[in-house]
């Protein structure tokens, strides 16, 4: 059932205030994210930003909607301000560095890219469409951009007309004489107005192309922005409930999409924008030259896991400035652990392997689930969300629960580990099996030492233990393993 009593709310970049989710279809909510350009290795900037996207998603549907997501694959490549001068999109400039073809590249780094969303535990977007499988939508709209009057043609290349749509500007709140140029392409003069941008792009020297989707076009390329209202349109229709990104897709790109689709449609194209913030590292911007620059996999081969590191990046709520360091992932690691020993040891109580309690934890569950609830629909602030789950841990800890509280505090945990995606599996009773051999064998040895009354051997073997990452629990039933 969707909640009537605490309505999500989410800051809307267009109106640059917190608004209510009012999807157009009662109960069900359509959502676009901007997703990965596929030139390189996924950085864990990017995935600051797609992270977030999938704990919205999974918010959303724990509240009882229904959602649609899609998320593109950009595998033709785009411009930044940096390349204009030489005229080369990033795809171009991969494949002259490797010497594979810019089909080659698209492939590779899609593939990763989908294997970091399996490793960070992203729930997978109902629909995640390749720009060069949307050439022929693509094209219907510049057509129909063309036949309006608010797309011309200059010598094959086609432009959007900025000063056809007076709305420009509204979503990044410049004003038409500070706009830059948000084209794919180098600045012209065959443009009517150098902020003008590209909707199709001739280019001999361009490895991908097709035959002009339009008609009186010439073979081309499309422009950047033009992909993601094909796509979204596709899928979603001319009017979407959110849409998300990082911050520097707000200009150019998404008002160029805001210009292109509703001079199109003739609709408002979203109701709510979202865009999360950049992300620092050591308090500076991420950059190859200081060293500070680490890619999904870098972090991974530090020894952090998916987990680890998706914590890391969603700890903080996406409108706020994250720092990320190799400590801040420790804390991270600490704090998943601790949520695993709480939800252990209630496994361990509803299985009867440890000796329940009778105290009751209805009303801990309820205020525990009702202040989660509370703060991810005020704009997702998963800093509040997470404190209610510690808070939940510390009474946990402390309270020796019936068998049916155990369950009950269980299910809240499962619910969190639903909407957040950090914390893991429900732990089993007891992962004694899960350990190394060696380790393994090292209990034993303990045993026998502890039997011996060889205390000096057995605070030994036990420290050796926990060298290794993990800790011995006595208990009644026995001693066993538990990961720290």
């Amino acid at each position: 059932m969707i909640r009537t009593d605490m309505p999500i709310r989410l800051h809307n970049s267009l109106s640059r205030t917190l608004e209510e989710l009012r999807p157009l279809v009662p109960g069900k909510v359509t959502m676009y994210h901007c997703g990965p350009t596929v030139y390189s290795s996924p950085h864990i900037g990017n995935f600051r930003s797609f992270l977030f996207a999938d704990v919205l998603r999974r918010f959303v549907e724990d509240q009882g909607y229904q959602v649609v997501q899609v998320m593109n694959v950009t595998d033709v490549g785009h411009l930044t301000q940096d390349d204009i001068e030489s005229g080369e999109d990033k795809m171009e400039a991969a494949s002259k560095k490797t010497g594979k073809t810019a089909w080659q590249i698209a492939k590779q780094y899609e593939d990763e890219f989908h294997d970091c969303q399996q490793k960070l535990h992203v729930r997978l977007p109902h629909h995640m469409p390749r720009a060069t499988d949307f050439i022929a939508q693509m094209g219907s709209i510049i057509d129909d951009l063309l036949q309006k009057g608010v797309a011309y043609q200059q010598n094959g290349n086609v432009y959007f007309e900025i000063a056809k749509f007076p709305g420009y500007g509204k979503l990044s709140g410049k004003v038409l004489d500070e706009l830059e140029d948000g084209a794919r392409i180098a600045v012209n003069d065959e443009k009517k107005d150098p902020r003008d941008f590209a909707l199709w792009k001739t280019d001999s020297k361009h490895q991908m192309q097709w035959d002009a989707p339009f008609r009186g076009g010439a073979r081309g390329f499309p422009g950047w922005h033009i992909e993601c209202s094909a796509m979204s349109m596709h899928y979603l229709g001319p009017q979407i409930d959110i849409h998300t990104g990082g911050e520097d897709n707000m200009f150019p790109h998404h008002e160029c999409e805001i210009a292109q689709t509703e001079a199109h449609t003739g609709k408002q194209f979203v109701g709510i924008w979202m865009h999360a913030r950049h992300l620092l590292v050591d308090n500076t911007k991420m950059s190859k030259s200081l060293g500070n620059f680490f890619t999904v996999a870098d972090i991974l081969a530090k020894g952090y896991t998916g987990l680890e590191l998706r914590y890391g990046l969603i700890r903080v709520q996406y409108r706020q400035a994250l720092n990320f360091t190799l400590k801040g992932l420790d804390e991270a690691r600490a704090a998943i652990s601790r949520v695993q020993s709480a939800r252990q040891r209630l496994v361990r109580f509803a299985q009867g392997l440890e000796r329940a309690g009778s105290e009751d934890v209805v009303a801990a569950v309820a205020k525990a689930n009702e202040q989660f609830t509370a703060a991810m629909s005020e704009d997702l602030n998963v800093s509040e969300a997470l404190a209610a789950v510690f808070d939940f841990v510390g009474v946990c800890n402390k309270t020796e629960v019936s068998v049916a509280g155990a369950k009950l505090a269980l299910a809240a945990f499962a619910r969190f580990e639903d909407v957040l995606g950090c914390f893991g599996d429900e732990p089993k009773a007891d992962a004694t099996g899960d350990a190394p051999a060696e380790l393994l064998a090292l209990l034993e040895q303990r045993k026998a030492a502890k039997k011996a009354k060889d205390w000096a051997l057995a605070d030994s073997l036990r420290d050796q233990i926990a060298a290794a990452g993990w800790k011995i629990v006595d208990a009644a039933t026995g001693a066993r393993l538990e990961k720290l």
